[in-house]
């Protein structure tokens, strides 16, 4: 059965005092309340207090994702706006202090915290999913073996995160490297079978390891409630355009793969040991940096890797219709990442309110 390879896009935001420009929780404010009424449950609210997350609607294309979760950032900064609050899309806040941030009163939130301590309370991070529909759960693993080659190129593209604590840390996606504290974080191993994840995931339930798999928080992971593929190794980029150009690429990645398998081909499977030399590259130097082509055994430059990664997906594109939307990873090559261009900000100014000034200016771009 040919997967539908619908989309679903989730997006954690920020919201930030437009004076201090500082992180400031908006539960004092109706800002969530009134934004379920305005987009039901596309919005909730996330473990810290200055967190909120929207989701979109199932979508079949990448078109109606981009309708979709364009809607939801014009109505989230609106009533960031009507609440006295500056709406930012950034995997870290360039200075703020996760100490003085207040967690979100909900008991999932409150067993995460009782459980992790303070690994839980310093996951002051903003990330991009992305879900791709793959009805068939033993198609679904066959594609998320082999999705995990790709991911330090996904990520790459997608780092928005150069700052913790008011310091510059040198890494282009500090949030992965805050991320990776969590337990069952990073890319996962291999799996003959669904059924072979499943006895992973319930003996991890009776060994009370998790109450369900919701708490595996790998880089990709098929859902435990959704038929989808869920890509979760992104920051949150700083322009729509961008989020729908990655979501893009991870559906066509997907259907590639799938279409691989289809001919009784595959694409070569790594082992996680090799594939994280290749995420930790991306982590520290996004898309200036090279990562490893294995085939080669190689260094090559990331956009380099990148435009050959675009050939490969090429043949799909027309089908899915997200031919223009992939054609804006090019104009973020040339552009440079979210990490990218905030630290451009920082070298220009030194100083990091202007960081912030520019990624709430950016948030906001071609709405």
């Amino acid at each position: 059965m040919r997967p539908t390879f619908t989309l679903g896009i989730e997006e954690e935001y920020q919201t930030i005092d437009p004076v201090t420009r500082d992180l400031r929780s908006h539960i004092a404010t109706e800002m969530l309340a009134q934004g379920k009424l305005r987009l039901e449950e596309r919005v909730k609210a996330e473990m810290h207090q200055s967190v909120i997350e929207v989701g979109t609607r199932i979508c079949r294309n990448i078109g109606e994702a981009r309708e979709d979760i364009y809607d939801l950032r014009r109505n989230m900064i609106r009533l960031a706006e009507e609440h006295g609050l500056v709406l930012v899309a950034g995997a870290t806040h360039p200075f703020a202090d996760w100490r003085s941030q207040e967690i979100y009163p909900d008991p999932r939130y409150a067993k995460v915290v009782e459980d992790l301590q303070l690994v839980a309370r310093s996951n002051l991070i903003f990330g991009l999913h992305v879900h791709v529909g793959i009805e068939d759960r033993e198609a679904a693993i066959r594609i998320m073996n082999s999705l995990r080659y790709f991911l330090p190129h996904i990520l790459a593209l997608s780092t928005n995160s150069p700052f913790w604590l008011g310091m510059e840390t040198g890494y282009k996606s500090y949030r992965a490297k805050v991320f990776e504290n969590f337990p069952r974080t990073n890319l996962p191993d291999t799996f003959n079978s669904y059924s072979e994840f499943e006895n992973y995931v319930n003996l991890l339930i009776k060994t009370n390891c998790i109450d369900d798999a919701k708490k595996i928080w790998w880089d990709v992971r098929p859902h435990p409630y959704f038929n989808t593929v869920e890509v979760r190794v992104c920051d949150i980029p700083l322009r729509a355009e961008e989020t729908i150009a990655i979501a893009a690429l991870i559906q066509a990645t997907a259907a590639k793969l799938w279409q691989l398998h289809e001919r009784n081909l595959d694409f070569r499977q790594y082992s996680r040991a090799l594939l994280m030399e290749n995420k930790f590259r991306a982590v520290r130097y996004g898309l200036a940096g090279k990562l490893i082509d294995f085939g080669k055994e190689q260094e090559v430059p990331e956009k380099e890797l990148i435009l050959e990664y675009l050939a490969f997906i090429d043949d799909v594109l027309d089908e899915l219709q997200c031919r223009d939307a992939i054609g804006y990873i090019r104009t973020m090559l040339e552009q440079g990442s979210g990490a990218d261009r905030q630290l451009r900000v920082f070298r220009e100014t030194g100083d990091l309110k202007a960081v912030v000034d520019y990624m709430a200016a950016e948030t906001k771009a071609g709405l």
